[in-house]
């Protein structure tokens, strides 16, 4: 053997030396890569897009053996078995009976099993397949006509988030928006938080409560206490103003009236009852765990100190109350939902640590789309269409308070409309660019500007509205001024409708003419008046602008003198001429 000359065994060795350093390189990449992702929510994908991600998913393509889905669309979606078309209140009573049948299907999705020693590669693929089941049961839901399935959280990380802050957990706080507690709140994940450990706990943080009123305090207290949830009232934005010593103005003066079931807490307060809560919680498992002599180091570890994970919607406070609990700015804070985009760990104390888990869109049947732009769980600044989103806010802020805060007269309703109907998206959209003088590069109004000024406002609070607790809307209108604008009551309606009113009859003039012009409108005049119409619109008003006609001078004609039956003719005879005359 030369030399210089390499055996095939040694080559053999070095390539594949070669191969196992490279493939080793490239999986570290891979996995720094996924590391420094920076993680987005995605809540809505077009059909094509969800075709795709969710063949990405499966790790197939559709071929011969995985023919294409087919999607069957009933142009009819309005229509019962008999092909008859149904109203507004028997679809959304079938949807209501829909959504109660299909309610135990609408789950958060859980974590596949998994142990300390488990392989990377094989924990990301038992989560993406257990991901891949939860979708497509949510996709027969979607299927369902009879059913309207919210946007929801798509994308496997911002969820892998939350399993990590449920596991770490003693106690689990859901913080939700005071001014509709049971939009905000989940009770699915409540149940999945027990499936998890049979000791864990679920407190609903109610922030913002500085915005409701003493007796919608009450009524949502009680509401609590009669179904067992613990809850708390809280105001991040005035904890805040406390740590930094600026004054809120108007809380004081509620803090004084409450008792200690609707008292909002403060600071102190509040870390001293999540700190005993979760310990209650902790002492509670030790003992279970001593019973069974499971005991290992790691449970002894974790022990030293209690951890508090809160959870909840976008833009609902999750982490202005972390800042204010903490004492300083640790999280970024912003009014478009989806700041955070990582959980993260703060420790308060040696026995208190709290972790904070971005904020996750959960799947729900009760709200449509633009409910969730007005509540601001859904971008405010990515919405397409704008007056639906406005008009969701026009039926809860009552007439006259708008007016108020914006300084604005809105247009009243007609006199053949009931009197008690909130104003049109389109009427509010316009009164408000008239006062502020926004107009667009066409001349008309600006509408896309003042909807987004107007839906955070709405989100900041400038609005003033509630939603009160099931049971509760025919007190309503008695106690208090501010409430749903939807919530009247039968005899304002009937007063609305009544034609024969006093006021109605001194402005009969003005009715029939808007009834007149209604009829117009809308083709149902009469083909009288139609024709009357178009024989004044024929002599139109541009004629009299013509030069008038000069009339003919006929003077000269003589009347008849019953002569011969025919008029005489004045007859002018002119002299013959002879030439030039003689002399």
């Amino acid at each position: 053997m030369g030399k210089n000359e390499k055996t095939s065994l040694g080559r053999a060795l070095v390539k594949h030396h070669n191969q196992m350093v490279q493939q080793i390189k490239e999986k570290g990449r891979y996995y720094r890569k996924q590391e420094n992702k920076v993680l987005e929510s995605v809540t809505e994908v077009t059909d094509i897009d969800a075709i795709i991600e969710k063949a990405e998913e499966a790790e197939r393509l559709y071929t011969h053996d995985n023919p294409t889905p087919k999607f069957l669309i009933n142009l009819d979606t309005n229509a019962n078995e008999n092909n008859e078309m149904m109203t507004p209140e028997e679809l959304r009573e079938q949807q209501l009976k829909e959504e109660k049948l299909h309610a135990g299907s609408l789950q958060v999705p859980r974590r596949p099993p998994w142990y300390p020693g488990m392989e990377v590669d094989q924990l990301d693929f038992n989560e993406k397949q257990a991901f891949l089941i939860w979708r497509r049961k949510l996709a027969s839901l979607e299927e369902n006509e009879k059913l309207v399935l919210t946007p929801f959280e798509k994308n496997l990380d911002i969820w892998r988030q939350l399993w990590r802050v449920l596991e770490r957990s003693d106690l689990l706080v859901m913080v939700v928006d005071a001014r509709d507690p049971l939009f905000y709140r989940c009770p699915d994940l409540e149940a999945y938080a027990r499936e998890i450990d049979e000791h864990k706990e679920t407190m609903l943080l109610v922030n913002k409560a500085d915005l409701l009123p003493l007796s919608v305090r009450e009524k949502w207290a009680k509401y609590f206490q009669d179904n067992g949830i613990l809850y708390l009232f809280w105001s991040a934005k005035a904890a805040t103003a406390a740590v930094e010593g600026r004054p809120l103005i108007g809380f004081e003066e509620q803090e004084n009236t409450s008792n200690s079931e609707t008292k909002i807490y403060g600071r102190e307060e509040l870390l001293a009852r999540l700190q005993a809560e979760a310990e209650a919680i902790a002492a509670t498992r030790k003992k279970s765990t001593m019973k069974k002599s499971t005991i290992s180091k790691g449970a002894d570890q974790a022990a030293k100190h209690v951890v508090v994970g809160f959870v909840g919607y976008p833009n609902v406070g999750k982490s202005s109350t972390i800042n204010a609990l903490v004492g300083e700015k640790r999280t970024g804070v912003t009014s478009t939902p989806g700041k955070t985009k990582h959980f993260q760990t703060l420790i308060i104390s040696e026995e208190l640590m709290l972790c904070d888990c971005p904020g996750l869109v959960f799947p729900s049947f009760t709200s449509s789309r633009y409910e969730m732009i007005a509540s601001g769980v859904l971008p405010i600044d990515r919405m397409t269409q704008h007056r639906e989103a406005i008009q969701v806010v026009a039926n809860r802020v009552p007439r006259h308070l708008i007016e108020k805060v914006y300084n604005i007269t809105l247009p009243k309703p007609k006199v053949y409309e009931p009197q008690t109907r909130p104003p049109l998206a389109s009427e509010l959209l316009r009164a408000y660019c008239a006062s502020r003088g926004y107009v667009g590069s066409s001349g008309l109004p600006d509408e896309t500007k003042a909807s987004r000024i107007i839906l955070k406002d709405y989100l900041d609070g400038k609005l003033p509205h509630f939603e009160l607790p099931p049971g509760f809307d025919a007190e309503a209108d008695k106690e208090t001024d501010v409430g749903p604008s939807s919530s009247l009551t039968d005899d304002d309606s009937d007063l609305s409708d009544d034609v024969d009113s006093p006021a109605v009859e001194g402005d009969l003039e003005h009715a029939l003419k808007d009834l007149d012009s209604y009829e117009k409108e809308n083709g149902l005049a009469a083909k009288k008046a139609g024709k009357q119409v178009r024989k004044k619109t024929a002599t139109a008003s541009y004629k009299q602008h013509r030069k008038p006609m000069r009339k003919k001078d006929r003077s000269w004609r003589v009347g008849n003198d019953e002569g011969d039956g025919m008029p005489v003719v004045r007859v002018i005879q002119k002299p013959a001429n002879l030439g030039p005359i003689k002399a």
